[in-house]
């Protein structure tokens, strides 16, 4: 077993690399309906190809390798492959009811990886984050235009799947708990709660960070909040760090960066993907180019963590890892007491 470390003082003091695009390791393997199914759920009734979170059961190998992958680029966090592994975002494959074994298993997965690179290399802590997407429905909005007070989901079904979600990755054994691409900020109170809710009943503390994405060049989220509101939100919840991913590369998220590292009192992380994506969905930016953007956060301590989301690869976490080795982390804040509003 490794020695635990504790993130929350090894983050004063370096800045922390988070892994990258786990969707676009799996795509480059160019997997089949078959290696989706594998053998399992050879017979299932519906098409499985595209449910990323399923491999972790069915070619666990792969998902493995990736993660030594990432490890061995100089990631210090990796995360679960569970982006999706809850019950709103599993009902399009009929899969709602291995909610829980997908994410005990894919925290088991990356938990293995990291105890296995730590036995290699002792005196490099690393962590795993359970990966908790935003699921595939919103709560704040409505998706019908000519009914604007109606709701796919609310606060009570996010918080009970959620916590579903919760149970699988803490009994994994994961280090800290990720809530990312978080588009909708009631979303991401109802994983929250189920989070301190569950961390309770279990008698356990994690750190819990979050991830919010930017949609356009606005600076709200989906769901209409301005970067400061969405930071007012949360900042008073008990999380560990705020930060932005997905949507946008690194350069069309500086400004946001910069605002953020000035407002928040928490450490900030960033991990934006290699670039806009093109006009087939792919991303162009390379780790050479990626990185010019990558150092200007770094120089001008803007973060404490930083990684890469759609789009990057190894070879992207590597040149991030060399940057931040040399970068002096971001200051954090005191907490300013007095009246914010979101």
């Amino acid at each position: 077993m490794r020695e635990k470390a504790d993130i929350r003082e090894i983050i004063k003091e370096k800045v922390l690399v988070l892994d990258g695009a786990m969707g676009t390791m799996i795509q480059a393997r160019n997997l089949k309906e078959e290696d989706f199914r594998g053998e399992r759920f050879k017979d299932f009734s519906k098409p499985l190809r595209g449910n990323n979170d399923l491999l972790s059961i069915t070619c666990p190998k792969i998902i493995s390798e990736i993660h030594r992958e990432f490890l061995e680029a100089g990631a210090d966090i990796i995360e679960t492959n569970t982006f999706n592994s809850n019950r709103v975002s599993m009902k399009d494959y009929g899969m709602e009811d291995l909610v829980y074994e997908i994410n005990k298993s894919s925290a088991e997965l990356a938990v293995k990886a990291v105890e296995e690179y730590c036995q290699k290399n002792p005196g490099r802590p690393k962590f795993v984050a359970g990966s908790m997407g935003p699921t595939s429905k919103t709560a704040s909005i409505s998706p019908k235009v000519e009914d604007p007070g109606y709701r796919e989901v609310d606060f009570d079904n996010l918080k009970d799947c959620y916590a579903e979600q919760v149970e699988g990755l803490l009994d994994g054994g994961v280090d800290l708990l990720l809530v990312e691409t978080v588009f909708d900020t009631l979303n991401a109170k109802a994983a929250l709660s189920s989070i301190r809710e569950v961390l309770k009943r279990k008698n356990k503390q994690l750190p819990v960070m979050v991830s919010g994405t930017i949609t356009d060049a606005s600076g709200r989220t989906l769901s209409g909040q301005t970067l400061e509101a969405f930071l007012n939100s949360l900042e008073g919840l008990d999380i560990f760090s705020i930060g932005l991913n997905c949507a946008m590369g690194a350069k069309e998220l500086r400004p946001f960066v910069e605002e953020l590292s000035e407002k928040a009192s928490l450490p900030v992380s960033v991990y934006p993907n290699a670039g806009l994506p093109n006009q087939f969905g792919e991303y162009d930016e390379t780790p050479e180019s990626m990185s010019i953007h990558i150092k200007e956060f770094l120089d001008n301590s803007n973060v404490n963590i930083i990684g890469g989301c759609c789009g990057t690869t190894p070879q992207h976490v590597k040149e991030f890892a060399r940057l931040a080795k040399k970068a002096k982390p971001r200051e954090i804040h005191e907490k300013k007491h007095g009246l914010r509003l979101s």
